[in-house]
């Protein structure tokens, strides 16, 4: 089994900035890739970012605006938002994946005001 648990949501003004980090604990062995999910209310769970050993791929709505980084020493990915808009609220949930399971944590909550 593989632990998450997500910290740094919050509520930010449009035009601000949030860093999210999701720290991994238990069997991180044969972790091939992490990455962060969303849902908004009524939506449906979207990617927004995944990093492997030697790749990052983002969602389209958040290219150029968010930069997810992983600190192997710390067990920890990062996602960094700057530029927030309103349609950036939603739940934003961390995941990691083996070959055969993918891991969630509870996720946590962003809000972006106007």
């Amino acid at each position: 089994q593989v632990q998450l648990v997500e910290s740094g949501g919050g509520l930010v003004q449009a035009g601000g900035s949030l860093r999210l980090s999701c720290t991994t604990s238990g069997n991180i062995f044969s972790i091939t890739s992490m990455g962060w999910y969303r849902q908004a209310p009524g939506k449906q769970r979207e990617l927004v970012a995944v990093i492997t050993s030697d790749t990052a791929n983002y969602g389209d709505s958040v290219k150029g605006r968010f930069t997810i980084s992983r600190d192997s020493t710390k067990n920890t990915v990062y996602l960094q938002m700057n530029s927030l808009k309103p349609e950036d609220t939603a739940v934003y949930y961390c995941t990691a994946r083996k070959p055969i399971t993918t891991y969630w944590g509870q996720g946590t909550q962003v809000t972006v005001s106007e």
